[in-house]
């Protein structure tokens, strides 16, 4: 009889594996579960942020899809990335993340209106892994309130994270304000689209893809502080058209309009129940607001693929999404006289007819 210890499985294999199990802990709802499996990859001495980027994070994607397919319910996916939050506090006070600060002081914070703090807390505890003092902010970090704080701290950057990119107005504020007072921008998050498209448009001084992207990139050293005195205030030369700012004034009335306007249009509404008409008033909500935010970026793909991606969403829950293209019709009809706004809206009308969506 042989007493040796099994061989241990390939790193990458064993690692998925972990997933898999806090995976099974999360879908559960077993917020023990979730930090046994944490504390024993730490105990065994996988490095911490391993722990953090390849078992916890890889789990809340999952979690991510698993709410767009609707094989998970909002408040499904608010427990899940409750317990996910938990299990990276679980990793943050273990011995083996006690790292002394040696490197300088970073802020890291969401864009204010944004509540998915998950990947900031994730980069956080990575950066404090590699050494540097982090204030972590959390999530919807009002902008006076960001700027007051580094004044009081004197951080050598700030990293800015977001989501959802109907809050990159915000985003842009919250940049230009830090770059104000001498402090570099490094942004983050799927709010600023492909390759960090709309980081480089808002001026953010550096954007990364990932937790493990920007810590690699602040390693390099300290990023050089923008001078004050020298402000683009007009690197957005298209608002001046005014269409952003009258569409967000006035995206009541846009949604009523359009509400209003499909139940002709779209006659299976008229046989829908308060609870999905409460939705449909939501999903319209959502529509004009990510078409003035692809109006202040002039960016047409950011709308079309926002709609491309609301269609998956309406026909995973049962919704028949044959219902957007003449919501789109109303509101273009709303905005006849908006040049750029009758062409973001005509695009993503191409591409759900694309896509096989009938109108």
């Amino acid at each position: 009889m042989s007493t040796s210890t099994p061989p241990r499985l390939p790193h990458a294999e064993h690692i998925a594996q972990q997933a898999d199990r806090l995976w099974n802990a999360v879908s559960a709802v077993d917020e023990y579960a979730a930090t046994d499996v944490v504390l024993h990859m730490l105990d065994e001495g996988v490095a911490p942020e391993s722990v953090l980027l390849d078992v916890i994070a890889r789990v809340q994607g999952r979690v991510g899809e698993d709410w767009a397919a609707d094989r998970m319910t909002v408040a499904q996916e608010h427990a899940a990335t409750a317990i996910n939050d938990r299990a990276v506090a679980t990793v943050s006070v273990h011995p083996a993340a006690r790292t002394p600060a040696t490197r300088g002081r970073i802020t890291v914070a969401c864009v204010d209106g944004e509540w998915h703090a998950l990947p900031a807390r994730l980069l956080a505890e990575v950066l404090k892994l590699r050494g540097w003092q982090v204030d972590y902010l959390g999530a919807q970090v009002p902008t006076p309130h960001l700027i007051a704080h580094l004044h009081s701290t004197r951080a050598d950057a700030v990293a800015l994270s977001s989501s959802i990119a109907t809050r990159l107005p915000t985003a842009h504020a919250a940049i230009t304000a830090c770059q104000a007072i001498g402090v570099p921008v490094i942004a983050g998050g799927a709010a600023f689209g492909p390759a960090g498209r709309y980081a480089t448009l808002l001026g953010a001084n550096a954007w990364a893809a990932d937790a493990r992207a920007a810590a690699d990139y602040l390693a390099q050293g300290r990023m050089p502080r923008p001078n004050p005195d020298h402000q683009q205030f007009d690197d957005l030369p298209h608002l001046d058209d005014q269409e952003y700012t009258l569409v967000t004034r006035n995206r009541t009335t846009l949604v009523q309009a359009v509400y209003t306007g499909l139940e002709e249009a779209f006659l299976p509404m008229r046989s829908y129940d308060d609870a999905q008409r409460e939705r449909t008033a939501e999903d319209l909500a959502h529509i004009v607001e990510f078409l003035a935010t692809a109006l202040y970026l002039d960016d047409e793909d950011l709308f079309t693929w926002f709609i491309t991606w609301t269609a998956q969403v309406l026909e995973a829950r049962g919704v028949p999404a044959r219902s957007l293209p003449p919501a789109l019709d109303l509101l273009a009809r709303e905005l006849k006289d908006f040049p750029r706004s009758a062409r973001i809206l005509a695009a993503a009308h191409r591409t759900l007819t694309t896509a096989g969506t009938p109108a």
